[in-house]
Protein backbone atom coordinates (compact mmCIF):
# COMPACT_ATOMS: atom_id res chain seq x y z
CA UNK A 1 0.00 0.00 0.00
CA UNK A 2 1.00 3.73 -0.60
CA UNK A 3 2.09 5.19 2.42
CA UNK A 4 1.14 8.73 3.16
CA UNK A 5 4.38 11.14 3.43
CA UNK A 6 4.56 13.29 6.29
CA UNK A 7 2.86 11.52 9.09
CA UNK A 8 4.13 10.81 12.60
CA UNK A 9 6.23 7.13 12.44
CA UNK A 10 3.71 5.81 15.30
CA UNK A 11 0.14 7.36 13.51
CA UNK A 12 -1.91 4.57 12.46
CA UNK A 13 -3.21 6.24 9.34
CA UNK A 14 0.20 5.74 7.17
CA UNK A 15 -1.58 3.41 4.82
CA UNK A 16 -4.65 4.27 1.89
CA UNK A 17 -7.67 3.37 3.96
CA UNK A 18 -8.45 -0.63 4.12
CA UNK A 19 -12.13 -0.44 3.50
CA UNK A 20 -12.84 -4.02 3.50
CA UNK A 21 -11.67 -3.96 7.70
CA UNK A 22 -12.95 -1.11 7.99
CA UNK A 23 -16.70 -2.03 6.75
CA UNK A 24 -16.18 -5.01 8.91
CA UNK A 25 -15.72 -2.70 11.81
CA UNK A 26 -18.44 -0.63 11.09
CA UNK A 27 -21.23 -1.69 8.32
CA UNK A 28 -22.75 1.51 8.39
CA UNK A 29 -19.46 2.79 6.18
CA UNK A 30 -20.95 0.20 3.08
CA UNK A 31 -23.11 2.39 2.35
CA UNK A 32 -21.11 5.36 1.21
CA UNK A 33 -18.29 3.82 -0.07
CA UNK A 34 -17.97 3.78 -4.13
CA UNK A 35 -15.62 3.46 -6.47
CA UNK A 36 -13.07 6.32 -7.60
CA UNK A 37 -12.42 7.07 -11.76
CA UNK A 38 -9.08 4.38 -11.07
CA UNK A 39 -11.57 1.78 -10.01
CA UNK A 40 -10.09 2.08 -5.77
CA UNK A 41 -12.51 1.98 -3.21
CA UNK A 42 -13.16 5.69 -1.61
CA UNK A 43 -16.35 7.79 -0.05
CA UNK A 44 -17.27 11.20 -1.20
CA UNK A 45 -15.52 13.60 0.95
CA UNK A 46 -17.70 16.34 0.25
CA UNK A 47 -20.56 14.25 1.96
CA UNK A 48 -20.74 14.55 5.73
CA UNK A 49 -22.77 12.20 6.55
CA UNK A 50 -20.19 10.03 4.29
CA UNK A 51 -17.03 11.25 6.40
CA UNK A 52 -18.88 11.32 9.56
CA UNK A 53 -19.17 7.66 8.88
CA UNK A 54 -15.62 6.84 7.77
CA UNK A 55 -14.91 8.86 11.18
CA UNK A 56 -17.29 5.88 13.10
CA UNK A 57 -15.25 3.08 11.10
CA UNK A 58 -11.95 4.45 11.75
CA UNK A 59 -12.34 5.15 15.66
CA UNK A 60 -13.87 1.84 15.93
CA UNK A 61 -11.20 -0.35 13.91
CA UNK A 62 -8.18 1.61 15.32
CA UNK A 63 -9.06 3.14 18.49
CA UNK A 64 -11.95 0.92 19.83
CA UNK A 65 -14.49 3.36 20.19
CA UNK A 66 -17.35 1.38 19.54
CA UNK A 67 -19.93 3.97 19.37
CA UNK A 68 -18.97 7.61 18.58
CA UNK A 69 -21.38 10.54 16.99
CA UNK A 70 -21.54 14.23 16.96
CA UNK A 71 -24.78 16.48 16.45
CA UNK A 72 -25.66 18.13 13.33
CA UNK A 73 -23.04 20.80 11.97
CA UNK A 74 -20.10 20.25 14.49
CA UNK A 75 -16.92 19.66 13.80
CA UNK A 76 -15.91 15.90 11.79
CA UNK A 77 -12.42 16.27 12.86
CA UNK A 78 -9.70 14.29 10.57
CA UNK A 79 -8.56 11.46 12.57
CA UNK A 80 -4.82 11.19 11.40
CA UNK A 81 -4.22 14.69 11.98
CA UNK A 82 -5.49 14.58 15.59
CA UNK A 83 -3.77 11.52 15.83
CA UNK A 84 -0.43 13.31 14.99
CA UNK A 85 -0.65 16.13 17.33
CA UNK A 86 -1.08 12.99 19.93
CA UNK A 87 1.91 11.26 19.00
CA UNK A 88 4.12 14.36 18.77
CA UNK A 89 2.67 15.50 22.25
CA UNK A 90 4.08 12.01 23.22
CA UNK A 91 7.58 12.46 22.23
CA UNK A 92 7.69 16.14 23.66
CA UNK A 93 6.65 14.34 27.16
CA UNK A 94 9.44 11.21 26.58
CA UNK A 95 12.07 13.83 25.77
CA UNK A 96 12.20 14.71 29.61
CA UNK A 97 11.84 11.08 30.58
CA UNK A 98 14.58 9.33 29.51
CA UNK A 99 13.06 8.95 26.09
CA UNK A 100 10.39 7.01 27.48
CA UNK A 101 6.83 8.20 26.22
CA UNK A 102 4.99 8.11 30.07
CA UNK A 103 2.20 6.03 30.70
CA UNK A 104 0.66 7.80 33.73
CA UNK A 105 0.54 11.42 31.76
CA UNK A 106 -2.38 13.86 33.15
CA UNK A 107 -3.37 16.14 29.94
CA UNK A 108 -5.95 18.67 30.05
CA UNK A 109 -7.79 19.30 26.42
CA UNK A 110 -8.92 22.64 25.71
CA UNK A 111 -12.52 22.83 24.06
CA UNK A 112 -12.92 19.21 23.80
CA UNK A 113 -15.51 19.61 21.35
CA UNK A 114 -18.20 17.31 20.90
CA UNK A 115 -16.64 14.92 18.93
CA UNK A 116 -14.37 14.78 21.97
CA UNK A 117 -11.54 12.85 19.77
CA UNK A 118 -8.18 14.15 21.36
CA UNK A 119 -8.82 12.26 24.96
CA UNK A 120 -10.21 9.09 22.64
CA UNK A 121 -6.84 8.92 20.57
CA UNK A 122 -4.65 9.32 23.44
CA UNK A 123 -6.24 7.21 25.77
CA UNK A 124 -6.48 4.33 23.50
CA UNK A 125 -2.41 4.84 22.22
CA UNK A 126 -0.92 5.50 25.82
CA UNK A 127 -3.60 4.95 28.34
CA UNK A 128 -2.93 8.78 29.69
CA UNK A 129 -6.12 10.50 31.72
CA UNK A 130 -7.77 13.59 30.41
CA UNK A 131 -9.49 16.32 31.33
CA UNK A 132 -11.59 18.33 28.74
CA UNK A 133 -12.83 21.64 29.10
CA UNK A 134 -15.77 22.61 27.18
CA UNK A 135 -18.38 26.18 26.73
CA UNK A 136 -20.89 24.84 24.46
CA UNK A 137 -23.79 22.91 25.83
CA UNK A 138 -24.58 20.85 23.18
CA UNK A 139 -21.19 19.75 22.29
CA UNK A 140 -20.20 18.73 26.17
CA UNK A 141 -23.39 16.73 25.92
CA UNK A 142 -22.42 15.00 22.93
CA UNK A 143 -18.38 14.19 24.44
CA UNK A 144 -20.26 13.16 27.34
CA UNK A 145 -22.61 10.62 25.51
CA UNK A 146 -19.25 9.29 23.71
CA UNK A 147 -17.79 8.45 26.92
CA UNK A 148 -20.70 7.15 28.91
CA UNK A 149 -21.68 4.96 25.58
CA UNK A 150 -18.00 3.31 25.55
CA UNK A 151 -17.05 1.20 28.39
CA UNK A 152 -14.15 2.33 30.36
CA UNK A 153 -14.01 6.21 29.08
CA UNK A 154 -15.29 7.13 31.89
CA UNK A 155 -12.60 6.00 34.01
CA UNK A 156 -9.93 7.56 32.11
CA UNK A 157 -11.66 11.16 30.63
CA UNK A 158 -13.23 13.76 32.56
CA UNK A 159 -15.26 16.76 31.42
CA UNK A 160 -15.48 20.22 32.51
CA UNK A 161 -18.13 22.55 32.01
CA UNK A 162 -16.06 26.07 31.70
CA UNK A 163 -18.74 28.55 32.71
CA UNK A 164 -16.67 31.77 31.70
CA UNK A 165 -17.09 31.86 27.94
CA UNK A 166 -13.82 34.15 27.87
CA UNK A 167 -11.82 32.25 30.40
CA UNK A 168 -9.40 29.22 29.40
CA UNK A 169 -7.77 27.66 32.05
CA UNK A 170 -9.29 29.69 34.77
CA UNK A 171 -12.10 27.78 36.74
CA UNK A 172 -10.91 24.38 35.01
CA UNK A 173 -7.39 24.23 36.91
CA UNK A 174 -8.49 23.86 40.02
CA UNK A 175 -6.07 24.47 43.10
CA UNK A 176 -3.47 22.00 43.67
CA UNK A 177 -3.94 19.60 40.55
CA UNK A 178 -1.04 19.24 38.11
CA UNK A 179 -1.51 18.61 34.67
CA UNK A 180 1.85 17.31 32.44
CA UNK A 181 0.51 18.80 29.14
CA UNK A 182 -2.55 20.78 27.57
CA UNK A 183 -3.95 20.48 24.04
CA UNK A 184 -5.87 22.97 21.85
CA UNK A 185 -7.56 23.24 18.71
CA UNK A 186 -8.03 26.89 19.04
CA UNK A 187 -10.42 28.40 16.53
CA UNK A 188 -8.12 29.91 13.76
CA UNK A 189 -10.26 32.09 11.65
CA UNK A 190 -10.62 36.20 13.01
CA UNK A 191 -14.69 36.24 11.59
CA UNK A 192 -17.62 34.59 10.43
CA UNK A 193 -16.69 36.31 6.68
CA UNK A 194 -13.35 34.55 7.28
CA UNK A 195 -14.55 30.71 8.10
CA UNK A 196 -16.84 31.36 5.14
CA UNK A 197 -14.17 32.44 2.72
CA UNK A 198 -12.05 29.41 4.21
CA UNK A 199 -15.13 26.57 3.86
CA UNK A 200 -15.82 28.17 0.18
CA UNK A 201 -12.15 27.69 -0.72
CA UNK A 202 -12.12 23.80 0.71
CA UNK A 203 -15.27 23.25 -1.65
CA UNK A 204 -13.51 25.07 -4.95
CA UNK A 205 -10.96 22.04 -4.10
CA UNK A 206 -13.45 19.77 -4.15
CA UNK A 207 -14.53 20.90 -7.08
CA UNK A 208 -18.49 21.45 -6.35
CA UNK A 209 -20.40 24.78 -6.82
CA UNK A 210 -23.26 24.55 -4.30
CA UNK A 211 -23.78 26.79 -1.73
CA UNK A 212 -25.47 25.09 0.84
CA UNK A 213 -22.35 22.31 1.55
CA UNK A 214 -21.96 22.36 5.43
CA UNK A 215 -18.19 20.90 5.95
CA UNK A 216 -19.28 21.33 9.92
CA UNK A 217 -18.21 23.33 12.44
CA UNK A 218 -19.97 26.01 15.33
CA UNK A 219 -18.64 28.98 15.92
CA UNK A 220 -16.43 28.45 18.91
CA UNK A 221 -15.23 25.81 17.06
CA UNK A 222 -14.04 27.76 13.61
CA UNK A 223 -13.65 32.15 14.45
CA UNK A 224 -13.14 34.04 17.11
CA UNK A 225 -12.49 37.80 17.77
CA UNK A 226 -8.95 38.31 16.76
CA UNK A 227 -8.51 34.66 15.15
CA UNK A 228 -5.84 32.10 16.58
CA UNK A 229 -2.88 35.27 17.55
CA UNK A 230 -5.76 36.34 20.34
CA UNK A 231 -7.20 32.94 21.44
CA UNK A 232 -3.87 31.62 21.95
CA UNK A 233 -2.20 34.94 23.45
CA UNK A 234 -4.63 34.71 25.69
CA UNK A 235 -4.02 31.34 26.49
CA UNK A 236 -0.36 32.25 27.13
CA UNK A 237 -1.43 35.18 29.50
CA UNK A 238 -3.44 32.60 31.46
CA UNK A 239 -0.67 30.15 31.87
CA UNK A 240 1.21 32.43 33.78
CA UNK A 241 -1.28 31.96 36.38
CA UNK A 242 -1.03 28.26 36.67
CA UNK A 243 2.67 28.11 35.70
CA UNK A 244 3.89 25.95 38.36
CA UNK A 245 0.33 23.06 37.71
CA UNK A 246 1.66 22.09 34.32
CA UNK A 247 4.83 20.79 32.51
CA UNK A 248 4.04 21.71 29.14
CA UNK A 249 1.34 23.82 27.55
CA UNK A 250 0.70 23.20 23.56
CA UNK A 251 -1.51 24.59 21.12
CA UNK A 252 -1.72 24.01 17.42
CA UNK A 253 -1.55 26.98 14.77
CA UNK A 254 -2.69 26.51 11.86
CA UNK A 255 -0.80 29.50 10.27
CA UNK A 256 3.05 29.69 10.34
CA UNK A 257 3.00 33.53 10.22
CA UNK A 258 0.73 34.09 13.32
CA UNK A 259 4.57 32.75 14.92
CA UNK A 260 6.27 35.72 15.34
CA UNK A 261 3.45 37.41 17.04
CA UNK A 262 3.10 34.53 19.45
CA UNK A 263 6.87 33.95 20.22
CA UNK A 264 6.69 37.60 21.35
CA UNK A 265 3.74 36.65 23.88
CA UNK A 266 6.09 33.90 24.97
CA UNK A 267 8.79 36.35 25.44
CA UNK A 268 6.69 38.54 27.57
CA UNK A 269 5.34 35.91 29.57
CA UNK A 270 8.20 34.72 30.67
CA UNK A 271 8.25 31.27 29.27
CA UNK A 272 11.32 29.36 29.75
CA UNK A 273 11.49 27.04 27.02
CA UNK A 274 9.57 27.05 24.06
CA UNK A 275 9.18 24.21 21.22
CA UNK A 276 7.58 24.29 17.65
CA UNK A 277 6.41 20.81 16.31
CA UNK A 278 5.86 20.67 12.78
CA UNK A 279 3.30 18.36 11.31
CA UNK A 280 2.57 17.29 7.71
CA UNK A 281 -0.03 14.94 6.29
CA UNK A 282 0.48 15.01 2.34
CA UNK A 283 0.65 18.59 1.29
CA UNK A 284 -0.57 20.05 4.19
CA UNK A 285 1.55 21.36 7.14
CA UNK A 286 0.77 22.31 10.56
CA UNK A 287 2.57 22.39 13.39
CA UNK A 288 2.06 23.24 17.65
CA UNK A 289 3.81 25.06 20.09
CA UNK A 290 4.68 24.23 23.46
CA UNK A 291 6.08 26.00 26.41
CA UNK A 292 7.00 25.51 29.81
CA UNK A 293 7.89 27.72 32.68
CA UNK A 294 10.10 25.44 34.16
CA UNK A 295 13.79 25.09 33.56
CA UNK A 296 15.42 21.84 32.77
CA UNK A 297 16.59 20.65 35.74
CA UNK A 298 13.09 21.52 36.95
CA UNK A 299 11.45 19.68 34.01
CA UNK A 300 13.58 16.35 34.90
CA UNK A 301 12.84 16.63 38.62
CA UNK A 302 8.99 16.55 37.21
CA UNK A 303 9.35 13.42 35.30
CA UNK A 304 11.19 11.93 37.91
CA UNK A 305 8.12 12.34 40.35
CA UNK A 306 5.03 11.71 37.76
CA UNK A 307 6.53 9.06 35.05
CA UNK A 308 8.85 7.07 36.90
Amino acid sequence: MNRKPGLHPRNRHHNRYDFAALKQSCPALANYVRLSPLGEETVDFADPQAVKTLNKALLAHFYGVQHWDIPEGFLCPPVPGRADYIHHLADLLAEGNGGAVPAQASVLDVGVGANCIYPLIGQHEYGWRFTGSETHDEAFRSAQAIIAANPGLSRAIRLRRQKQPDAIFEGIIHKNELYDATLCNPPFHDSAQSAQAGSERKRRNLGLTGADLNFGGQQQELWCEGGEVAFISKMIAESQRVARQVLWFTSLVSKGDNLPALYRALQQAGAVKVVKKEMAQGQKQSRFIAWSFQNDAQRERWAQSRFR
